[in-house]
């Protein structure tokens, strides 16, 4: 999507959001979690003001996909659990400075690198998988592949969302805020904390949100005062 009103400020507002939120909510309790959580949707909502129509919708769609998804794994399949055993509230929002981080980056990217990182995540999937270490990586790919079948011109997108879902995992389980088991309920899976393939989960986020403005777009196909569809990208 192209975002024009997302610039600089915009980027290391959501960036400093993200890696200040995640480090407070350390030694936080419930209470001190709640005020971080209305702090992310402060921002969000201030981000949203100055975006149109189309915009604002993606980041509704975002928020809806991304809250069903973490209840989804969280709370009922427990492929990794939050510190506090719940859903911090400034997770959902959390989730939107992610998508437009990804696609801010997204427009920055080569199509080569994009490419070559998609292969790197592809080719740590078949190695991890094959040594034992992360056999849930290879769901994971598939949930990668799918999610390029839906949206077959958003490679720097999603490649964008793979890196820097990754960065966040990475820095939100060595905080301690979240920790994947090593376990897979319900599987013969095993994978590691964080998996390595863990933004395939964020891609699909990606395809969902686009599946639902498509749905939006040929709702509003006929209604003259609405705005125009854009790509995602």
């Amino acid at each position: 999507m192209p975002l024009a009103s997302i610039r600089g400020p915009q980027v290391l507002l959501m960036a400093g959001t993200l890696l200040l939120g995640l480090l407070a909510d350390v030694a936080a309790g419930m209470g001190a979690q709640l005020l971080i959580g209305a702090a992310f949707w402060g921002v969000m909502f201030h981000l949203s003001r100055r975006m149109i129509r189309r915009e604002q919708q993606a980041l509704v769609a975002c928020l809806a996909v991304a809250s069903a998804g973490e209840f989804f794994l969280s709370l009922g399949w427990k492929v990794y659990s939050y510190r506090l055993g719940n859903v911090p509230l400034f997770v959902p929002p959390g989730h939107v400075m992610m998508y437009l981080l990804a696609a801010v980056l997204a427009r920055r990217l080569p199509e080569a690198a994009a490419w070559a990182a998609v292969g790197a995540f592809a080719l740590h999937a078949v190695v991890a998988a094959a040594a034992g270490l992360d056999t849930f990586g290879l769901l994971l790919l598939l949930a990668l592949g799918g999610a390029m079948i839906a949206l077959p011109r958003e490679r720097r997108l999603l490649a964008s969302t793979m890196a820097l879902s990754l960065a966040l995992e990475l820095y939100g389980t060595w905080l301690g805020t979240w920790t994947w088991g090593r376990d897979i309920p319900f599987t013969d899976l095993v994978t590691t904390n964080p998996p390595a393939l863990s933004g395939a989960l964020y891609t699909v986020r990606d395809a969902l949100v686009a599946a639902a403005m498509s749905l939006l777009a040929g709702k509003a196909a006929g209604e003259p005062c609405l705005d125009r569809p854009r790509s995602l990208s």
